[in-house]
């Protein structure tokens, strides 16, 4: 008797026996489990004696279940190659027959060898994560027929009724030993006590029996918490169901380093689940910037299982939309990249070799300026200009092909539902549940496209190509030139370009309407999408630390018409400022961004004055709590390679000495400064420290920091105020000059009550 059904696709693993596993949530609510056979093809090129060898070697496996020669396409190579087509059973067949393979055979170029089975289903029946589909099965379970009804690319899909599980501890692992966990589901909370572990497995159980959640949402749930369950389920002699398919264990992710974007990035061991999804909230590479609707949207669009997705950099999701673009066009994927970049001179290297566009700011605080961007310029520029590692490259934005490439082809449909969902969400209320759904979906789309230029030029990428890269930054500079020539043209001053935006200003524009014809001329001019960031009633560029005279360009932060700011660059956007020094100076800003007008600035600039002042009080008087001033670092290298070590090095040499933990390059580290050597203290650390050993002179020193940045722009320099802040004596602003032309004075008191000095500092804005 055959089974039919209509549903949502949750899951899809590979099983030994069925081929794959399928599980669905239907339109009546049902978790259903499905199995269907999956063949797999991959393909092998090279010297012909090498290839009849591979022949004779595939026949001796029964898994194999044919053979043949056919010419298909490379990406990189012009002309039809001819290829040895292998179709194999399985997915797990094929993984096992393959490190047989290419270890007899290591000279041979294959190809579409390591997919993972998501992206070969996809590719053939159009699947993906949130899938409704119509599916018939015969009596044992296995899928007879699959269709797809939706799309990837629908604007507004439409999901089940999920049910969710959130488990945490009571307290950070890496600070404590926790006693309890919160289980939360629907409108209930438990509280559960560890000890005795029987007990606790049991509850557990009972709880996954009855809410039989598709998501597990966890606080340390690869780190400390699932392994912690585990063990304690094996000493209590009981098994713990996490997963729903219950023939299964959890499967395990290695941890691993890696290098990206100029960095060394660390993901932990990954604890994922069959028939459900296990996300740890805190290591979730994304989940801070989108949470759940987002992932959802990213495994969407990449056809990624919803765990990686949550898991895994955008840049592997743009890896597996290309590899399904190519098997939907026939074009080979390429186990191993053959390519290499092609020489180039010195002269050729200045050429192409530029970068993004950057036109230094103009120092100091500017009102009345707009901020105009590109919508996603550099994907953007790569679909307009067709640049893609096969096809020819243009010289600019005009292509000099029109048959779309892999890469071009992948991003279309990607930028065309962001631009949909960003016009859509223009019309919502800010606040309403659509309204923060359709941003994080649009949130996750943003981190998508702009990955998908770095790509270009990755050498690990499959569809890699360095001049790709180069077409993409030359055609960006073009597009600022040609924005900067029609802003011009139409009166205003280009007081700063960033790679793919502009602002402007001109004597008389301070609304929005006021700049829409310039943009709808850019526009014109590019071709290419351009948007209004805002107006802002005041901007302050920043110049750099080391030398006033050097503008920064991507250092600045201003308020836009409506109140709200943007900041770029300083303390409150750096992940290693410690919340104590982010927060004060967020609260800084705050107090200027009061201020409807410059004239308005000199009292707002008094309250900033105060919050600074506050803050240098709550740290000398210990009501800072510690958990504020723990900074947070990463470690670079392999610790005993380091000749100087850094803070964070320190800490993590600290760490390893007392407990044995071993920090890998990538991790982040959580320490305080403290007085005396080694001059840090590693949060992770047991026990508790005194107030005394934490190093005041270093945190005020981070916090002067911050507030010049805030304060700068209003003509207080930068030493002076590092200097008051030192003396630790009591401040208070007297005065400004009328409208813009200040003077801040800064008196200090000396213990007797007198007036021991009086600094001016004077500024103009601009």
């Amino acid at each position: 008797m055959s089974v039919r059904l209509r549903g949502w696709l949750l899951d899809l693993y590979d099983d030994a026996e069925d081929g794959l596993r399928l599980w669905f949530i239907t339109e009546d609510g049902a978790r259903v489990c499905l199995r269907q056979r999956l063949e797999v093809v991959f393909y092998a090129s090279g010297e012909n004696e090498v290839l009849r060898s591979l022949w004779r070697a595939l026949r001796r496996y029964p898994e194999v279940l044919s053979l043949e020669r056919e010419l298909k396409k490379d990406a990189f190579i012009t002309e039809l190659i001819p290829v040895l087509k292998a179709v194999v059973d399985s997915p797990t067949s094929q993984a096992r027959l393959f490190r047989d393979i290419q270890r007899l055979f290591p000279n041979l170029v294959y190809y579409d060898a390591d997919l993972n089975s998501h992206i070969r289903h996809a590719a053939r029946f159009g699947t993906f994560p949130m899938a409704f589909c119509e599916v018939e099965a015969d009596d044992t379970n296995f899928i007879q027929s699959i269709r797809v009804l939706n799309s990837r690319w629908d604007l507004a899909p439409v999901h089940p009724v999920f049910r969710t599980l959130i488990i945490e501890p009571d307290c950070d692992p890496g600070r404590g030993d926790p006693h309890t966990l919160l289980v939360r589901f629907g409108r209930r909370t438990q509280v559960m006590k560890l000890d005795p572990a029987v007990e606790l497995i049991r509850d557990l159980n009972r709880i996954l029996r009855q809410v039989d959640p598709d998501f597990i949402l966890t606080s340390w749930g690869d780190t400390w918490l699932f392994p912690r369950l585990l063990t304690l389920a094996g000493e209590a002699g009981e098994k713990l169901h996490f997963n729903r398919d219950e023939e299964r264990e959890v499967r395990w992710q290695k941890e691993m380093s890696y290098f990206s974007y100029g960095q060394i990035v660390f993901r932990a061991e990954e604890a994922h689940l069959f028939g459900r999804c296990h996300i740890d909230q805190r290591s979730a590479m994304m989940w801070r910037d989108y949470g759940l609707d987002g992932v959802l949207e990213s495994a969407r669009v990449t056809t990624l299982p919803i765990e990686n997705a949550a898991r895994v950099s955008p840049g592997s999701g743009i890896s597996a939309m290309q590899m399904l673009t190519a098997l939907e066009r026939g074009i080979l994927v390429p186990w191993h990249k053959q390519q290499v970049e092609v020489f180039k001179d010195g002269v050729d290297l200045i050429q192409r070799d530029r970068g993004g566009l950057i036109y230094q700011p103009i120092v100091g605080l500017h009102t009345d300026v707009a901020q105009v961007d590109f919508i996603s310029m550099y994907p953007a520029i790569i679909i307009k200009g067709n640049i893609s590692p096969e096809v020819p490259l243009p010289n600019g934005i005009v292509p000099a092909s029109e048959e779309l490439g892999v890469v071009p082809l992948t991003l279309k449909p990607l930028y065309e539902k962001r631009v949909a969902l960003k016009l859509r969400g223009a019309g919502l209320k800010k606040d309403s549940r659509l309204a923060r759904r359709d941003s994080a979906r649009a949130s996750a789309l943003k981190w998508l496209l702009v990955v998908c230029f770095g790509f270009l030029g990755y050498k690990n990428a499959r569809f890699w190509r360095i001049e790709a890269h180069e077409a993409v930054t030359n055609g960006g500079r073009e597009v600022l030139l040609r924005a900067k020539e029609v802003a011009e043209a139409h009166g205003f001053e280009v007081l700063h370009m960033y790679v793919d935006a502009l602002w402007l200003k001109k004597r008389g524009a301070s609304r929005k309407a006021d700049f829409q014809p310039v943009i709808e001329a850019i526009s014109s001019a590019t071709g290419l999408g351009v948007s209004l960031d805002g107006v802002y009633r005041w901007v302050a560029f920043l110049p750099s630390r080391m030398d006033e005279r050097v503008p920064i360009a991507n250092r600045y932060f201003g308020v836009f018409q409506d109140g709200s700011m943007k900041i770029r660059g300083i303390e409150a956007r750096r992940r290693d400022s410690p919340p104590w020094v982010a927060e004060t100076q967020t609260r800084m800003l705050e107090r200027l961004s009061r201020a409807g007008s410059v004239d308005k600035l000199p009292e707002c600039l008094e309250m900033a004055f105060s919050v600074f002042r506050s803050a240098l009080s709550d740290l000398q008087n210990n009501r800072v709590p510690l958990e504020k001033l723990v900074v947070t670092s990463r470690v670079s290298h392999e610790l005993d390679s380091y000749r100087s070590p850094t803070p964070a090095a320190r800490a993590a040499l600290q760490l390893r000495a007392q407990t044995g933990k071993q920090v890998r390059p990538g991790q982040k580290m959580r320490f305080l400064y403290t007085s005396g050597e080694p001059a840090v203290r590693a949060w992770e650390l047991s026990g508790q420290l005194e107030r005394a050993a934490v190093d005041k002179v270093k945190y005020i020193e981070l916090l002067a920091r911050a507030a010049a940045s805030v304060f700068h722009p209003f003509g207080i320099a930068d030493a002076e105020l590092k200097q008051w802040a030192h003396r630790q004596t009591i401040a208070i602003p007297l005065s400004f000059a009328e409208k813009r032309d200040y003077v801040w004075q800064i008196h200090d008191y000396d213990r007797a009550g007198g007036v021991a000095s009086a600094i001016e500092f004077g500024g103009t804005a601009g």
